[in-house]
């Protein structure tokens, strides 16, 4: 009884099934990182819908771990499971301090901070004129 062989670098992952169609793409990679960074016990998550509103992107997710090693780990699984779904390569700021960490998937933003960084910043204020936000707790 041998193991399964491990897959090769070209080959793409079974669960990678990611829709043609470009609203229920975007709704599914908001799913995954939402569901993510619950898993990961994300403190006040908000995610703001810049659909029609920016063409930066079509959602803005902030959220805050509890110290740099919590804001490096949450970042660390999530772009594992973004990879193991094939959302493909994402770009990447601020891992090696990680008290900022912004990861652009094209669609969504994710801006994950210590939460005295986020409070200095307060990105959701910089938004919250014309978007609409929702509060994940």
């Amino acid at each position: 009884m041998s193991p399964d062989p491990a897959p090769r670098a070209h080959e793409t992952p079974v669960s990678a099934e990611v829709s043609t169609d470009p609203q229920s793409r975007i709704s599914a990679l908001e799913d995954l990182i939402l569901a993510r960074l619950d898993d990961d016990k994300a403190q006040d998550v908000v995610f703001i819908d810049l659909k029609g509103k920016s063409a930066v992107a079509d959602g803005l997710i902030v959220a805050s771990g509890r110290s740099h090693r919590h804001v490096g780990a949450m970042a660390d699984h999530l772009l594992r499971a973004l990879k193991d779904e094939g959302y493909g390569k994402v770009r990447v700021e601020g891992m090696p301090h990680c008290d900022w960490v912004l990861i652009d998937t094209g669609d969504v933003i994710i801006h994950l901070f210590r939460p005295e960084v986020r409070s200095f910043y307060n990105i959701e204020k910089i938004w919250s004129v014309d978007s609409a936000h929702i509060a994940f707790t």
